[in-house]
């Protein structure tokens, strides 16, 4: 329970954070002018805290929050198609309680596994600056941090690798040299991790066959094997 309520103190940190200028802007901004499938809806605009079992095995990380996604909904993939694909295969894998989540409070639960952010708020054109990326880098490492029992880190794409492996170091783990690639399936001892890559289940790689669902489920399953759950 400890750990619980420090990821929920930690949480409320994250959800106040203004360090940003352009991230602060772009994310009120995308909340003032909604598209029309979502007008009227009250949007969440703030940065988006990880979210997942305490006692999780298994962190996931992605890139931002989507700027109709979860900076609408206040939950990280939740509520837009990457989220879609994501859960699904986390549902398939075991990991999740329903095989999607389009708001907050809507049944989804972690088994096992923790999902972030490598940066948390939503960024114009999904494309966070290398500074915002390090200002925000101190959140992901104390989720880290307080999250003791993971033993795997999954990441979803380049910018979340190069995220992580940033983190690890923050902790003082020695990352490989030289500095491992990303790719899908690539596979990495980090200090006490096993750092995962999978291409981010954006509609660019799901429309376009470069991530098809049994490569995701492929990634969860080595992952649920590797942290001991399976």
């Amino acid at each position: 329970m400890g750990h619980a309520r420090a990821l929920r103190r930690l949480a409320g940190e994250v959800s106040r954070c203004r360090r940003c200028p352009r991230l602060v802007a772009w994310r009120e901004r995308a909340a003032a002018e909604p598209p029309r499938r979502f007008a009227g809806e009250d949007y969440w605009a703030r940065p988006v805290p990880g979210f997942g079992d305490p006692e999780a095995r298994v962190l996931v990380v992605g890139l931002a929050p989507a700027a109709h996604g979860g900076n609408r909904t206040g939950r990280i993939f939740t509520g837009d198609r990457s989220g879609d694909w994501l859960f699904a295969s986390m549902y398939r894998t075991g990991f999740a309680s329903q095989p999607g989540s389009v708001r907050r409070g809507d049944g989804l639960r972690l088994r096992g596994a923790y999902v972030a952010a490598a940066v948390k708020c939503a960024p114009p054109g999904n494309r966070p600056t290398p500074k915002e990326r390090d200002t925000c880098l101190p959140y992901l490492v104390r989720e880290l941090e307080l999250l003791e029992g993971v033993r795997v880190l999954v990441a979803l794409g380049s910018f979340a690798w190069d995220a992580v492996l940033r983190a690890t170091a923050a902790l003082g783990h020695t990352v490989p040299h030289p500095r491992p690639r990303f790719g899908h399936a690539a596979e990495v001892q980090v200090g006490p991790y096993v750092l995962l890559g999978s291409y981010h289940p954006s509609q660019q790689n799901t429309f376009t066959g470069v991530l098809t669902e049994e490569m995701l489920d492929t990634v969860f399953h080595r992952a649920g094997s590797l942290s001991g759950q399976r």
